[in-house]
């Protein structure tokens, strides 16, 4: 029994030996078959004629935008947020006591300065003015008996037949008679005035808002809200702002001659009109250190409308033949400010500069830039000195470093 056992246990134990045999040497055909092929394939690689895309015998290469330094006119040019502000807003009020008999304005209408556009019951003006009229025609007869009389008592003195006092009251009652006259014709004024008053009259060229009052209510010189409000439209004003720190070149530039000003909307894409700089205000804001400025521009078309904000963009001077990179290649670093440059191997440098100004999203290069130079815009932030790159057009959109 033992022995049987002994026989058993020895026969499996042969099997399981050359089962594990067998698999092992499955495994090791399958291994040599996968490299096989990859051998292959780096074979005609190398016969193809070298290193994968992108890297060179293994060396990163970095794919960045590049701009070529370039001299162009670059305009100088301040921007602040402003506020359309009319030039003249009148509240149109009566100027004498009545009943509103006519509106001959419809509301939003353009009207023009002298246009009739309300009526007040002129009757109880013309009644006065007849009254005034008559007054004259009275005393002015009565200037004239006065005037026959005096030239009588001047005769009748010449003969010595009336003493001199009845000449001399004579001729104070003709003056008395005249100045009255002056009088009357002044009250002829006054009505004519008055009567005139009675039809009211646009003060300036604009745009009428909601009327305030209608037709047969009682108008008084005293009321506060008047009859409609006129906003003059064309030309407009923009009052804007700017950091103090900018008033001295606006005022170099005031004195070399007129400062242009631009409009855009809030998106400071759309130009909705252009003017000039009209006039400085003559303190700081201490609170938040900004100088008010007023432009004044055409408004023909009604773009530009009161209250409303708008992006004010003043043209200062131009520099030409400026030397200029976009903005975007300027760096800041412990030593100062620098752009990566790319050289003629592909490798990029660091060049210490002076940048000049920065005008919108150009910089105006004062030194360590030459015209032709080749700069770095985009993708700064994989570089060193010496890394290899892949120039491309600023603009594109850049891929990943290729390890």
């Amino acid at each position: 029994m033992k022995r049987t056992t002994r026989f058993v246990l020895a026969a499996i134990g042969v099997a399981f030996l050359i089962g594990f045999a067998l698999f092992l040497r499955g495994q090791s055909a399958r291994a040599n078959a996968q490299r096989t092929p990859a051998a292959g394939s780096s074979a005609a690689g190398a016969a193809g004629g070298g290193a994968p895309a992108g890297s060179a015998g293994g060396e990163r290469v970095v794919p960045v935008g590049t701009a070529i330094a370039a001299r162009k006119d670059v305009p100088v040019l301040l921007e602040g947020l402003g506020t359309v502000t009319p030039l003249a807003t009148v509240t149109v009020k009566t100027q004498v006591d009545g009943r509103l008999d006519r509106v001959l304005f419809t509301e939003g209408q353009a009207v023009k300065k002298g246009e009739v556009i309300a009526l007040v019951d002129p009757r109880p003006f013309t009644i006065q003015l007849h009254t005034a009229e008559a007054a004259v025609a009275r005393d002015e007869a009565q200037l004239s008996n006065g005037k026959l009389n005096l030239e009588r008592y001047e005769t009748l003195r010449k003969g010595n037949l009336i003493p001199q006092q009845q000449v001399d009251d004579q001729r104070t009652a003709v003056d008395q008679l005249e100045a009255a006259i002056r009088a009357d014709r002044a009250q002829v004024e006054n009505a004519r005035l008055q009567l005139d008053y009675a039809r009211i009259k646009s003060p300036i060229d604009g745009v009428t808002g909601l009327r305030q009052v209608d037709p047969g209510n009682l108008v008084h010189v005293s009321d506060a809200n008047g009859i409609v409000l006129i906003t003059q439209m064309d030309p407009i004003a923009v009052v804007f702002t700017l950091p103090q720190d900018d008033l001295p070149r606006v005022q170099r530039a005031m004195k070399d001659g007129k400062v242009a000003v631009e409009a855009y909307a809030r998106d400071g894409i759309q130009k909705l009109g252009t003017g000039e700089l009209a006039l400085v205000d003559n303190q700081v804001n201490a609170q938040t250190a900004t100088i008010r400025l007023k432009a004044v521009l055409p408004n023909p078309e009604h773009v530009l409308w009161p209250n409303g904000f708008v992006k004010a963009r003043m043209h200062l001077t131009t520099l030409h033949d400026a030397l200029v990179v976009p903005a975007s290649a300027i760096q800041r670093g412990p030593s100062g400010t620098f752009a990566y440059v790319v050289a003629p191997d592909k490798t990029v440098t660091t060049r210490a500069i002076e940048v000049g100004s920065i005008e919108g999203d150009v910089a105006v290069i004062a030194k360590g830039i030459q015209e032709g130079d080749a700069v770095v815009t985009d993708g700064q932030n994989q570089l060193r000195p010496g890394t290899r790159v892949a120039p491309r057009p600023a603009g594109q959109t850049t891929a990943k470093a290729q390890p």
